[in-house]
């Protein structure tokens, strides 16, 4: 029995590939999904309308052939804008002599789209902005630490004249995230424009992520500025407490002496209160939650 089992197989080979053989070269039907390619544009000069991407077309040949187009070959429709420039519109099917791939050995039945509109536009570069559309969730307790960055934050952009000029800022793809909570890195594509190239496949996007919390600082002195040589300003009392929020590892750096607050002089003569709010300068990547106290008492001398 052992020995009958490679003519079984042998044998069954054989029946498929005759089977596929008197199939295919049946005539069939197919419908034929295809790249659509503009080509043949003036120097200098894009594409600045959108148009299909890929075509469709309903053909009619043996099976054989019908099955080499399908998986054995690379091809694109394309369509020749013969160097013009403006407003123009074409008939798909009338380019089928230039793409002879298509009717040298099967029957073209139907084109869909049947016809395409577009416009041919001059050429411009410029610098542009990059803006991150971006899409975060934060795991609880967590949050962004420090300003996002971009690497690059610009992009020289090629493309036609009427979307590169009108253009101010280029927007990323989105990008969705949940459940952060570490630092993350992401390299993001930009949006598709017409025409366009940019002088970058990517952006990196870097999130620093960290555990949010809130700690005080005691003890900060508030300095009066501007005082005239012949006055003195005494504060009651003249330390305060910042409550401030931020990432857990930017705030276990800190201490006091990188808290400032401050009050102007003129800002004390002309209160009609008896009382003045400090104002306040933190560290980069911190939040002000409270100031204790909220206004402090003086007493203004002058000196004789």
């Amino acid at each position: 029995m052992k020995k009958k089992i490679p003519i079984i197989v042998v044998a069954i080979i054989f029946s498929v590939i005759l089977w596929g053989s008197i199939s295919l070269s049946e005539v069939y039907y197919s419908n034929i999904e295809i790249p659509l390619k503009l080509i043949d544009f003036p120097k200098n000069y894009t594409l600045s309308s959108e148009v299909p991407k890929k075509m469709t077309i309903k053909v009619k040949g043996e099976g054989w052939k019908l099955f080499s187009l399908n998986v054995g070959q690379d091809v694109s429709y394309n369509v020749s804008v013969n160097n013009d420039s403006g407003f123009i519109n074409v008939n798909l099917i009338d380019y089928l002599t230039d793409n002879r791939w298509v009717i040298s050995e099967l029957e073209v039945i139907d084109i869909n789209p049947g016809s395409i509109s577009f416009s041919v536009e001059r050429r411009i570069e410029k610098k542009i902005p990059v803006v991150a559309n971006l899409n975060l969730d934060f795991k609880a307790g967590y949050g962004l630490a420090t300003d996002i960055t971009l690497s690059p934050d610009s992009v020289l952009v090629n493309g036609p004249v009427s979307v590169i000029s009108s253009l101010k800022e280029l927007p990323t793809k989105e990008i969705i995230l949940s459940s952060l909570d570490k630092k993350t890195v992401e390299k993001i594509e930009f949006i598709d424009l017409p025409g366009t190239n940019y002088g970058t496949d990517f952006v990196t996007i870097t999130f620093d992520i960290q555990r949010i919390v809130d700690k005080q600082f005691d003890e900060i002195n508030v300095e009066v500025l501007d005082v005239p040589p012949d006055r003195d300003v005494v504060l009651l009392p003249n330390k305060v407490s910042f409550g401030v929020r931020g990432g857990i590892d930017i705030l276990g750096k800190l201490d006091k002496a990188q808290f400032e607050a401050f009050v102007f002089y003129r800002h004390v003569v002309l209160d009609t209160l008896g009382n003045v709010t400090p104002q306040v300068r933190l560290p980069e990547n911190t939040n002000l939650l409270y100031l204790k106290p909220e206004r402090l008492r003086y007493v203004i001398k002058k000196f004789r």
